[in-house]
């Protein structure tokens, strides 16, 4: 505990990440069935990854049922990482990788940004507000320091890594 108010009272900056999908198909259809399989081995692996910090959840466990935008059809994951590189290890790995391969069959394409990062103070976390409005914010002004891809980072603000 000291470690982290030490933490926190430095200064120091964790990633937040935003991440939305449309689905092609309600939750409980058998065309999903697999992707709601795969939910809790996912999570659990993501919540003993090196560098997680925070994930969103409801009293499911996941975030499928917290609403996103007032669409019934998104859902959301919202997480805070300690940098883009423990997130990203996470990401293309295991079986986080095979789902994220299979996307395509589960969710709708789309043009839009649907994923955003930004920078938080430790300690802090992120609500489904926060992350709708970084989303709507690098749909609109492309990456910036506010909301940015993995594609295109911004470092961690000044005097915090």
């Amino acid at each position: 505990m000291t470690f982290i108010e030490t933490q926190t009272g430095c200064g120091k900056h964790e990633l937040a990440q935003v991440n939305t999908a449309r689905l092609r198909f309600p939750l409980d259809s058998p065309q999903l069935k697999d992707f709601v399989d795969g939910l809790d081995p996912v999570n659990a692996v993501a919540d003993e990854a090196e560098g997680f910090v925070w994930r969103l959840r409801s009293d499911s466990g996941n975030a499928t049922d917290v609403p996103v935008f007032g669409d019934e059809w998104l859902i959301v994951n919202l997480s805070v990482w300690q940098d883009a590189e423990a997130l990203t290890g996470f990401m293309y790995a295991g079986r986080h990788r095979e789902l994220l391969r299979r996307r395509r069959e589960w969710f709708e394409q789309v043009s839009e940004a649907m994923t955003a990062l930004w920078w938080v103070p430790a300690g802090e976390r992120p609500t489904v507000a926060d992350a709708e409005e970084r989303l709507l914010h690098l749909r609109e002004h492309g990456p910036t320091e506010r909301a940015f891809t993995l594609r295109n980072r911004f470092p961690a603000p000044a005097g915090t890594r």
